[in-house]
């Protein structure tokens, strides 16, 4: 089959636009001129990539791999064009980062920081919130995600790290309380729970075939902010389900005890996410490209330190 690459700029417009008359009017063609590369496009490859109706259009599910590969092409001739320029290449502008509060503070911040630092021209505005923005309509280049993401045709993801939490609890207040060897026994625990939009958190833990099950704590304290969980849990309150992150140095010096080691809880992707364009911004890809080299070590969930 022989490719027509006068067809993959179109093709790629018309995906991000998310209508034939807006990637019409970004390329200043005809929406005509538009629909009928898109159309000798589909036919030569044997597939219908756009869904199509009266009021919208939207990728199929091959229209989707089509675009995830074209898009890489494209982006690989960019940095390919991009280190050509050698020297003469400049990072400048507004970068404007959405990211979760405390995973933003402990483990994006200080890279993203440095990375301004060492291109004057870069302006970093980083929003710190755990609410889950809309990156077009509040005008951010990027956002930072933990869990599985909604499916949207609108974004490209890329997954930087991994995210696994924790049970511990101050060593006080196991000598008080005992240490739970198993699941079964964190209900005869005080726990301290998280809380979002009112709704308690249940935690998750594996089970003797690794298989993973829910349990609902018996909360002692509630909570909507887990700085301050790991507050309660440092003071004794009770047993707290953290983000290994955030109680990594805790754990180190052995201000917290982690228990039921033997037991995970499962692991959750952590992405980089940012609006789907023709061209990806450069302040976009080097501050994407720093998250995936340098956040991993950050977060890294290695085996908690021996009770």
């Amino acid at each position: 089959m022989k490719s027509d690459m006068n067809s993959i700029p179109i093709f790629l417009a018309a995906a991000e636009a998310g209508s034939f008359s807006r990637a019409a009017e970004n390329l200043y063609l005809t929406r005509s001129a538009v629909t009928k590369t898109i159309a000798r496009l589909e036919a030569r490859l044997g597939v219908t990539l756009f869904n199509r109706t009266t009021r919208s259009q939207s990728l199929t599910e091959q229209g989707m791999l089509y675009y995830d590969h074209c898009r890489r092409a494209v982006n690989e001739i960019q940095q390919a064009e991009d280190l050509l320029a050698g020297d003469s290449l400049q990072v400048s502008g507004r970068l404007r980062v959405s990211v979760p509060v405390l995973l933003g503070h402990l483990c994006i911040a200080p890279l993203l920081t440095a990375l301004a630092q060492e291109h004057p021209g870069l302006q970093l505005d980083m929003a710190f919130s755990d609410r889950v923005i809309d990156l077009t309509e509040e005008g951010f280049d990027l956002a930072i995600r933990i869990g599985e993401l909604a499916d949207s045709g609108s974004l490209i993801a890329r997954q930087l790290a991994t995210h696994s939490m924790v049970f511990c609890a101050a060593p006080d207040y196991l000598a008080r309380a005992g240490e739970p060897l198993s699941a079964k026994d964190l209900g005869q625990h005080a726990a301290i729970a998280y809380t979002r939009a009112g709704r308690l958190q249940k935690w998750r833990i594996s089970g003797a075939q690794e298989e993973m099950s829910e349990l609902t704590p018996q909360a002692k304290l509630m909570m909507d902010d887990m700085q301050a969980i790991k507050d309660a849990a440092l003071s004794g309150c009770g047993i707290a389900w953290l983000p290994y992150w955030l109680v990594r140095d805790a754990l180190t010096t052995g201000a917290l005890r982690a228990i039921l080691t033997a037991h995970h809880s499962g692991h959750w992707p952590v992405y980089a996410v940012w609006p789907r364009t023709v061209r990806l911004p450069l302040k976009v890809r080097i501050a994407v490209e720093r998250l995936l080299s340098e956040l991993p070590a950050r977060m890294a969930a290695a085996e908690a330190p021996a009770n």
